[in-house]
């Protein structure tokens, strides 16, 4: 991610390395834009010798004091590298400079006001629209004064004093007005795409900013789902093989069954463990198994008859119409494999375990009740005792994705519920139409 600032005249790669500013338009234009220096220099070259030549050329004409002439081309020559140097960086330095030299230099009875001209487009360029106006009022009152003093501070024998000061004033307004000008509409041009690029980058950090959100999100929905089936298949197979250890002298037989069970699970837990890292996987080298469907409301029956099979003694009641959003039956499926899952791992004892799904005023509510005692262990902050507190904080991000509620705790003298209500999505788009 790069933090320089994006130039209207360089195409730069923007943040995120995918959005790129188009390159601008023209060989010669974007010469310039490489070589800012020389750009300056000629700019000078410009304004330096043409006046240079007029003073030259009027010294035969109308000869001056030498120290006259010296000091207009020192102030000449000041001005020429202020140009260069302040052009861009201190455009009021060289708008001054503009002002000293209009009041002291006019060869050939003319004001000369071109390097106010030139300082005035640097303002608007590179301040502002206001500096420049502002720098434009003053120069037209510096132009007045330049003009009146070449008018009747040297009288010619050709043209009225009257005349000459109106033609010089005509020129002392004019030319920094078209420099204005000029400078205005390429200065707001300039702003202009500055701010489109800004508001690329803006939209380049907050894409970028999503992005990694979307990530953040989906790594924790990954870690739910591998909590979620991690958990649960280790749960039935460390339970089916403790039976199946505990009753291998008795009944060999069991005990195989049992040990099958385990290798079932297992080889199920595996599916689903490639099925959710083929996400983190390129499409092309997914596997068929990542395409399959995530378990919903159908694969219960299964999943409760696994828990059976391990010794929990399950028994499945629903009510209501049948759950048809895909998630909505995911999330339903993963809360009642956590819920079974802990029951299994703190209450292998219980004698009744009620798993209820029912419809109530459209909501889903899942309940998983249990009567079994559990150790008494140190609770975490979530409620889930003896395993981190891993399953419930699950849970509970899995409801409030719904703007649900879940709670866990106690029931009574022994056993333990979970509760979960989940505002069903076909409810809200009905009460939205």
């Amino acid at each position: 991610m790069t933090s320089a600032r994006l130039s209207p005249d360089r195409p730069v790669t923007a943040v995120g390395g995918e959005l790129r500013l188009p390159r601008p338009p023209g060989v010669i234009r974007r010469f310039w834009t490489r070589h800012p220096l020389l750009v300056d220099i000629l700019v000078a070259a410009a304004y330096c010798l043409p006046v240079l030549s007029a003073l030259i050329l009027a010294a035969p004409i109308d000869p001056v004091p030498l120290w006259v002439s010296i000091t207009s081309i020192l102030i000449i020559a000041a001005t020429t590298v202020i140009m260069v140097v302040f052009r861009r960086r201190r455009p009021w330095v060289l708008v001054g400079a503009g002002w000293v030299t209009t009041l002291v230099v006019y060869p050939l009875e003319a004001v000369n006001v071109l390097a106010i001209a030139i300082g005035l487009y640097a303002l608007a360029v590179y301040r502002s629209t206001r500096s420049a106006w502002i720098g434009f009022a003053g120069s037209a009152v510096v132009g007045t004064a330049a003009a009146f003093i070449v008018s009747f501070g040297e009288p010619s024998p050709f043209i009225a004093p009257l005349t000459l000061f109106l033609l010089a004033l005509a020129q002392a307004v004019a030319t920094p007005l078209i420099g204005t000008l000029i400078g205005v509409n390429v200065g707001n041009r300039r702003r202009y795409v500055g701010a489109l690029i800004a508001r690329v980058e803006d939209l380049a950090r907050e894409r970028d900013r999503q992005a990694q959100l979307a990530t953040a999100l989906e790594r924790s929905r990954i870690a739910r789902e591998m909590h979620d089936i991690v958990s649960h298949s280790l749960t039935v197979m460390v339970t089916l093989a403790e039976g199946s250890a505990a009753t291998t002298g008795r009944d060999p037989e069991r005990a195989a069954e049992g040990m099958r069970l385990v290798a079932d699970t297992g080889r199920d837990a595996l599916v689903e463990m490639r099925r959710m890292l083929g996400v983190l996987a390129e499409p092309d080298s997914a596997t068929p198994d990542a395409r399959e469907p995530q378990p919903g409301t159908a694969a219960l029956p299964e999943l409760l008859e696994s828990f059976r099979a391990a010794g929990l003694p399950v028994k499945l009641t629903t009510a209501g119409p049948a759950i048809t959003d895909p998630n909505l039956q995911l999330t339903v499926y993963r809360i009642v494999q956590e819920a079974l899952t802990n029951a299994l791992r703190h209450a292998p004892s219980a004698r009744r375990v009620e798993v209820t799904i029912e419809r109530v005023d459209g909501d889903v509510v899942v309940e998983v009740v249990d009567d079994g005692k559990r150790p008494r262990e140190p609770e975490t902050g979530d409620g889930d005792r003896g395993a981190g507190g891993h399953g419930l904080i699950g849970m509970r991000e899995r409801v409030a994705l719904y703007g649900g509620t879940l709670d866990a705790g106690p029931r009574g003298v022994s056993g333990w519920r979970v509760r979960a209500v989940l505002p069903s999505p076909e409810r809200s788009d009905g009460e939205r139409a």
